[in-house]
């Protein structure tokens, strides 16, 4: 009897250990020079007052190269210059069911980011203030893809 009460504790005690570390690296963790992510009604808000254009960022939540983005580029000190000074982000899951509005229309996320022509993940696009699509890029984008990716779709808009 004390034997089986022996190791039903081992067994109990292992399993407890085993799900705390595994819990403790899945949840996510602040991400330092993070860009201030916003809504996309936020961005076509802000980006109709001031002209700025809109990067949005389509991720889906199991995909390695879209945490690789989130923690090592978009946090990057040049591709955070090149956001701050001329884009509003703006992160979307898309697999998500989450309603949201755009050009006054409401559908899903996962609709939306279909409708810019998602076709694998990570995913990103820079609409203008009007929300019409400037450019699109599908995969990994390191720092120097992504800030040449939205430095050239900066000049697309400025040349006309």
């Amino acid at each position: 009897m004390k034997r089986s009460l022996v190791i039903t504790v081992f067994i109990a005690s292992f399993l407890g250990v085993f799900l705390y570390f595994a819990f403790s690296q899945i949840t996510p963790e602040e991400i330092e020079n993070a860009p201030d992510w916003l809504t996309i009604e936020e961005a076509m808000e802000k980006a109709q007052d001031d002209g700025r254009l809109i990067v949005i960022d389509i991720f889906e939540v199991g995909c390695q190269f879209c945490r690789a983005m989130n923690r090592d580029v978009y946090p990057a000190p040049s591709t955070r210059a090149v956001i701050d000074r001329d884009f509003h982000p703006v992160k979307i899951n898309g697999n998500s069911d989450d309603m949201i509005t755009f050009m006054g229309e409401e559908m899903t996320e996962s609709q939306f980011a279909n409708s810019l022509g998602l076709t694998a993940f990570p995913f990103t696009v820079i609409l203008d203030a009007e929300g019409n699509v400037i450019d699109r890029r599908r995969g990994y984008l390191g720092v120097s893809e992504i800030t040449r990716f939205m430095r050239n779709a900066r000049e697309k808009v400025a040349e006309g």
